[in-house]
């Protein structure tokens, strides 16, 4: 199946990452939904959906609502979420280390009792930090994000990276942990696990060391940091990959677009991803979490605004052909960046094998 395909027979919906200069805005009410949103809520929900396997009818939303860095305020943060469900996201990501999980539980909350929903029609995922990589402490860091968020289990629970940070211990193997998550299998807390982070050694590793593999992947892949080849490896192995930062560097903590050399433009602003979306009557972020869609991830863009939320979701609509895609592809080619990468100031090596490091 060539990827323009799979972009048309796979429907879905996004976010849009907040700009700086609107980081202190106060978050617009919620207004009524378009009517193209309307119409693209009628679609099956079938259509939105990823299998985790072939065999089990366990699926994974395409569409997920990002937290990360969306600490603007509690009372925003928990109307964004809110907001999200109401527009129609059935997926949201969200992590201990990103320090809002009760602001984000309050706003999955609201959404579910002001759509009329239950807490199985919306997928949730969390993540355990570094500073829990001891065995004995992984289930203690589940059900702090249990209780936080306000819920009696997880979707999906993934171990941020492979880099343990536990006080007092001097090394803690990353396959330890792993075998502490799949112990939380055997309870009513999770329904799946995963990584985040891993190169291919690691994850060939923890494979190779395990008794479950992991469900879903999830790593920064995005128009500037394709990274085809370990996207299409993951899919041949039955993992599905979750996209962070699927606009690139559109997240403000990633530094202001385009102002040196090594730095590609703002998505919002590339030249080639215009001239699609002009011709296909998308917008930019549309186009590039479209093209994500097309190739068999999952996305994870965010935003604090409603006006964006909404406008990603009706993303649904944006049609791409086979020849946008190659156009993406050279796109590629021509900037390659990783926005994401602590391996300096944790002193560890991260992503080794891999694209833009």
């Amino acid at each position: 199946m060539t990827s323009g395909q799979e972009g048309k027979d796979v429907e879905h919906v996004f976010s849009i990452e907040a700009d700086l200069s609107e980081l202190s805005e106060k978050m617009a009410p919620l207004t009524s939904i378009s009517i193209v949103t309307l119409a693209l809520l009628g679609l099956s929900s079938a259509q939105n959906q990823i299998p985790i396997t072939p065999n089990t009818p366990s699926h994974i939303p395409a569409l997920g609502f990002g937290t990360w860095n969306l600490k603007i305020s509690s009372a925003n943060t928990s109307a964004a979420v809110s907001t999200a469900i109401q527009t129609g996201y059935r997926h949201i990501d969200c992590a201990a280390i990103y320090g809002n999980e009760k602001d984000v539980g309050k706003g999955i909350k609201d959404g579910l009792e002001e759509k009329g929903l239950k807490r199985e029609d919306v997928w949730v995922t969390s993540k355990l930090w570094n500073d829990h990589h001891e065995p004995d402490m992984v289930e203690e860091a589940l059900d702090q994000t249990l209780h936080d968020l306000g819920l009696e289990y997880l979707d999906l629970y993934l171990m941020h990276w492979p880099v343990a940070s536990v006080p007092g211990k001097s090394i803690i193997s990353y396959i330890d942990t792993w075998h502490a998550m799949e112990a939380l299998l055997t309870t009513s807390k999770v329904r799946q696990i995963g990584v985040s982070n891993f190169s291919p050694h690691q994850l060939h590793h923890l494979i190779s060391a395990s008794t479950h593999k992991p469900s879903v992947h999830q790593f920064e892949t995005h128009p500037y940091l394709q990274q085809t080849d370990w996207v299409k490896w993951h899919q041949d192995h039955g993992i599905i990959v979750t996209a962070y930062s699927p606009l690139a560097n559109l997240n403000p903590i990633y530094g202001s677009p385009g102002k040196s050399k090594d730095t590609p433009p703002s998505l919002l602003e590339n030249k080639e991803i215009s001239e699609i979306a002009e011709k296909r009557g998308c917008t930019n972020a549309q186009v590039a979490l479209k093209w994500g869609m097309g190739r068999g991830t999952s996305v994870i863009p965010k935003s604090s605004h409603t006006s964006r939320i909404e406008e990603n979701f009706e993303a649904l609509g944006c049609e791409l052909e086979e020849e946008d895609y190659d156009t993406v592809s050279e796109v590629g080619k021509k900037y390659l960046k990783r926005f994401n990468n602590p391996s300096e100031g944790w002193g560890v090596p991260l992503y080794e094998g891999l694209d833009g490091t």
